[in-house]
């Protein structure tokens, strides 16, 4: 059941990632993060076809990051900040683990001045055969 529950959650921050890996949907992400376009005026600035763009596009609606309305032969694109937040916070989530890690090992070595730096010590015994 637990394996069940992580894969689950997994599963949209996976698709995520995978969207944000490219560079042509970053780029389009950063377009709408000014406002709402349509599919024409994504494409504009990029140096690809647009069937591109709409598969580009539709690899970020499936991830969420991305919804889209049609409205006459329009297709208006907006930014999901939802599907953003949850790729943050599992960043988010790792950086505090590492920084408590780091402030850990930290207090260990003011702690412990005994051990002298690692650097140091190689520094040392190149001078001293």
């Amino acid at each position: 059941m637990l394996n069940q529950s992580v894969e689950a959650d997994r599963i949209p921050l996976d698709l995520a990632f995978h969207a944000l890996a490219d560079v042509t949907r970053r780029a389009m992400l950063d377009q709408l993060s000014e406002g709402p376009a349509s599919v024409s005026s994504l494409a504009q600035p990029l140096e690809i076809s647009l069937p591109a763009v709409i598969q580009h596009l539709h690899v970020l609606e499936a991830s969420g990051l991305v919804r889209s309305e049609k409205v006459g032969r329009v297709r208006t694109c907006n930014i999901e900040s939802s599907a953003l937040h949850t790729a943050e916070q599992w960043i988010a989530q790792r950086r505090a683990g590492w920084e408590q890690r780091l402030d850990r090992l930290g207090e260990y070595l003011a702690e412990h001045p005994e051990h002298p730096d690692p650097l140091e010590r190689q520094t040392s015994q190149r001078r001293h055969p």
